[in-house]
């Protein structure tokens, strides 16, 4: 018997071989378990990962490939074994949760995602670069690093070829999307000097606890994998980029274009929403959403006594010099006194604080022209200063608060934190609930007092309308015909994002189909979730036991958040951490 079909064998019999002697919750505990463990070697970390994760470069090759489908697709046959209502309560939430994971994760493999390892907003090379950009501290990590740095022209080899398979197919992301994203790969390729390199950063300050004479046998070892590994496999890609893929990508926009395009797209609606809504719901939905947020929008001009109408009232919003920072650090330094005033607030609202702390920082130069106005997670908050025309001040309160804390900077590290959780659902990422989450911390921050004046408020609303814009985009793109400009324009009058930053988030969606989703579809089940307690509760209500209670999850599908905001209600509002009430 092949490796391939043992391992098959082996994971698809497992409930039944442990049947008689194990109960329902050790054979899933079992099967989650190995195949956990099997999972985190088969993937690089990327921005999402926990801080400190390993930095390998997996194989992902033909082999591993075809291991990986047959892997899922027996671990689907032995949950399909196990009868959800013979598991624990806990179990029963893990179920959930792990089986959404798999799902994901197995369609993923048979739409061969992995032939289009990159869109308009990341990319393999843009990861690993990342990398670079990280402290070591100590002899041992920069041997890992430099070993690392030797298995670049492996891995990169691989992905081209896959890439090529894609390209042979028509599964590429819009060549539109890929115009100047070889940036990256090209200031490595090109660099004239070790100190314009990436990948020598860590190599400039070493930590004092290493001794001299090692720091400079290091250095010299380091040295010679950029310029014998790092470089050439760059200056390979960088060739193949400009002279196969980004000509040879397909020049529709639409996922439905894709191979198996309909059925790809709605797949991606799973995947990153957690929900079974079609395309004509979703875009629906965004249709009503957005005239709500127009509303309100209206109200806030009026506010301020502005006396055009509100296409004139976004014109003003972006191009009026006091709402623009003059220098990269003082918009820095803008999001870190709103992230210094929501540490003040943060009691009142949470009962349960993460250990971990995060830095703020700018985007790296080489991926700023093409990133989002931030990001954050597990230790950082990323605020890009490129452009800072294109960076409003009162847009800022709502991205930190999305990015830091109470965002994602603050949600994925208590997940991590929460050792009662397995492994699966501490270090892993679903969309709809992370970026739900997050979008719903801006319009709490309007409760927490965070806005201090109408244009912070207006700022709120203006990414509050981006991401219900996005409902409508995202489908218009995709399944409706809808085109590059049409989608620009549709941002364009309906919300105070600059030109710069609407141009990226559109070549995002559609590069990215389906992600752009999970945001607002997020946020309003965690909306809906919180009226339904509070009506339920009355003077019971806690907020900070209601926002434990979600949090206490991990990352979850939306059904699994809701079914829990059920029990904080059964339970008469008693949140998961009585003695920090």
């Amino acid at each position: 018997m092949g490796q391939l079909a043992a391992v098959e064998a082996a994971v698809a019999a497992a409930p039944a071989q442990a049947a008689a002697t194990q109960t329902a919750d050790q054979q899933f505990e079992a099967i989650y378990t190995a195949e956990w463990e099997w999972r985190k070697q088969q993937s690089a970390p990327n921005e999402d990962s926990p801080a400190g994760a390993a930095k390998r470069l997996p194989d992902v090759g033909p082999k591993i490939q075809a291991e990986k489908l047959q892997r899922w697709e027996a671990t689907e046959r032995a949950l399909a074994a196990i009868d959800p209502a013979t598991l624990s309560p806990a179990n029963r939430v893990n179920f959930a949760v792990y089986k959404g994971q798999i799902d994901a994760l197995l369609a993923e493999q048979r739409y061969r995602e992995y032939e289009k390892p990159l869109n308009a907003d990341t990319s393999f090379w843009g990861d690993i670069a990342g990398w670079a950009r990280e402290p070591l501290d100590n002899e041992t990590a920069y041997r890992n690093y430099i070993a690392m740095l030797r298995e670049v022209p492996r891995y990169y080899d691989q992905q081209i070829a896959n890439m090529r398979a894609g390209l042979k197919r028509g599964f590429t992301p819009s060549a539109i999307t890929l115009k100047g994203r070889d940036l990256g790969v090209a200031q490595v390729a090109e660099a004239k000097t070790l100190d314009d390199q990436t990948f020598y950063a860590p190599f400039r300050k070493m930590p004092s606890t290493v001794p001299a004479a090692t720091q400079a046998a290091l250095r010299k070892e380091g040295e010679a994998a950029i310029r014998e590994a790092v470089v050439p496999a760059h200056a390979k890609l960088l060739k193949f980029l400009r002279a196969e893929y980004i000509p040879g990508a397909r020049k529709e926009l639409d996922a439905y274009h894709l191979p198996g395009g309909k059925a790809y797209y709605q797949s991606k609606i799973r995947e990153f929403t957690t929900l079974d809504k079609t395309p004509d719901e979703i875009h629906a939905i965004g249709l009503s959403e957005v005239a709500k947020i127009r509303a309100r929008m209206l109200e806030v001009k009026q506010q301020v006594g502005f006396q055009g109408d509100l296409p004139a009232f976004l014109t003003f919003l972006r191009t009026d010099p006091q709402f623009y920072a003059k220098t990269p650090q003082a918009l820095l330094d803008r999001a870190a006194w709103v992230a210094k005033t929501f540490d003040g607030k943060a009691s009142q609202y949470f009962g349960r604080l993460p250990r971990s702390r995060f830095a703020i920082k700018p985007v790296p130069d080489e991926v700023a022209p093409f990133y989002t106005g931030g990001r954050g997670g597990p230790g950082i908050y990323l605020v890009n200063t490129y452009n800072l025309p294109a960076r409003p001040l009162y847009s800022i309160p709502a991205l930190t608060l999305h990015e830091s804390a109470p965002g994602h900077a603050f949600q994925m590290p208590l997940a991590a934190e929460n050792t009662s959780l397995p492994a699966f659902r501490r270090d892993s990422y679903i969309s709809a609930y992370g970026e739900g989450w997050a979008l719903y911390c801006e319009a709490l921050g309007e409760e927490m007092g965070m806005y201090d004046t109408p244009y912070d408020v207006f700022g709120m609303l203006s990414y509050q309308m981006w991401r219900a814009a996005r409902l409508v985009v995202d489908t218009g793109i995709h399944t409706k015909g809808w085109s590059r400009e049409q989608a620009q324009k549709y941002l364009h009058d309906n919300t105070a994002m600059a030109d710069h930053e609407i141009t990226t988030e559109v070549d995002r969606y559609i590069a990215w189909p389906g992600q752009a989703l999970s945001y607002y579809l997020g946020e309003l089940a965690i909306q809906e979730a919180r009226a339904k307690a509070e009506q339920a509760l009355g003077p019971k209500f806690n907020i900070r036991n209601f926002h434990d209670a979600v949090l206490e999850l991990g990352s979850v599908p939306l059904p699994v958040m809701a079914a829990r905001v059920d029990q904080l209600i059964a339970e008469g509002g008693k949140g998961p951490y009585p003695d920090e009430e």
